[in-house]
């Protein structure tokens, strides 16, 4: 069991000399934030289906409000960081004449990465044709791949659009272990003109929202690797038997209270997301109630056994395609991070 600090009230406050104060949140009643925000946006949601009842409803909670003071900060040190920080040819994973594939570092925007590449690739380019394949969050590390010319980027958007890619991902998240060791989830993902990504009712994909966005399907498949560093199963294969998974099918909100502590496990997960929607596995984790470590806008814990997460614990572990150019398969891999180490002390 773990002590960790979970973004709900009650406050306790400690101050530094010219300095605004620094908030720590008590595991105790955690939930308890989540629950306010909620009914503050409900009640402008329900303002708003007054005149369009036709709306879906959101089935996850909005932002806990404590999380938009740490991510302003987390983003202007990312942002501090990225202005000063370069690529090397120590992060480069896979290079050809038409794509690189590099390990980007957590807390480093992806345009960080792409004003880098010219600098390392072989040979030295002075060429503007460089192209972020796909995207990480500021705070989520891995596998980032870059083509080399606008033909091989338009393939690649193609590629990914037709869902012929395939990803993992790997995330500690700091929760009471689940029930089940592996299992997809299908949903509706969103968001409304007031901005905050929300998973949906499966039923409500297609569905129009406030400001003209649509629900769009996400679909991922997790597996559990370990529990308080304890390895389950065995390795990951995304062609296990069907019958050894359990289909969620989000229809039903998500269900926070004021319960008190409760025992909370280290849960080293591995994800393939079917689908590449934004926040994605953020999200999905929310849902089944294993928020990320660290993730502080989807309710996860921000300090561990007294140690501050600073950003949320996801790396993009892999990246499988065919070649745009090439006949083959092309598959790369990322080292992982310390944390994702099941035998790691």
């Amino acid at each position: 069991m773990s002590a960790c600090l979970l973004l709900r009230g009650p406050l306790c406050f400690s101050f530094a000399a010219n300095r605004k104060p620094y908030f720590a949140i008590s595991t105790k009643t955690l939930n308890c934030f989540a629950m306010e925000a909620r009914q503050e946006l409900d009640t402008t949601e329900s303002h708003i289906s007054q005149s369009s009842p036709d709306y879906p409803k959101p089935l996850s909670p909005p932002p806990p409000p404590i999380s938009k003071d740490l991510e302003l900060r987390r983003a202007m040190e990312a942002s501090s960081r990225s202005s000063l920080w370069n690529l090397t040819r120590d992060d480069v994973l896979y290079e050809d004449e038409w794509l690189i594939a590099v390990n980007k570092p957590k807390g480093i925007y992806c345009e960080a990465v792409l004003s880098s590449v010219p600098r390392v690739v072989d040979p030295p380019s002075g060429t503007d044709e460089f192209h972020l394949a796909n995207r990480l969050d500021r705070d989520t590390s891995g596998v980032m791949l870059i083509t080399k010319s606008h033909k091989v980027a338009a393939k690649l958007v193609k590629a990914f659009t037709e869902h012929k890619i395939s990803k993992s991902y790997i995330a500690l998240c700091i929760a009471p272990s689940p029930k089940w060791e592996r299992i997809t989830i299908r949903s509706g993902h969103g968001r409304s003109k007031h901005g905050a990504w929300r998973v949906y009712a499966a039923s409500d994909v297609g569905r129009v929202l406030p400001g003209g966005s649509v629900v769009r399907d996400m679909e991922t498949t997790f597996e559990v690797v370990s529990i308080n560093k304890t390895l389950i199963g065995n390795e990951s294969s995304e062609l296990k038997n069907e019958e050894e998974e359990r289909a969620v099918v989000a229809e039903r909100e998500v269900e926070l209270n004021c319960d008190g502590d409760r025992n909370m496990d280290e849960v080293l997960v591995r994800a393939f997301p079917r689908s590449g929607k934004t926040h994605q596995i953020r999200l999905h984790c929310q849902y089944l109630g294993i928020p990320i470590g660290g993730d502080v806008k989807y309710h996860g814990v921000y300090e561990c056994r007294g140690i501050p997460i600073d950003g949320h614990e996801l790396h993009a572990e892999s990246l499988s395609l065919d070649h745009p150019v090439k006949d083959h398969r092309v598959v790369v891999r990322a080292p992982l991070p310390y944390w994702a180490n099941p035998q790691a002390k």
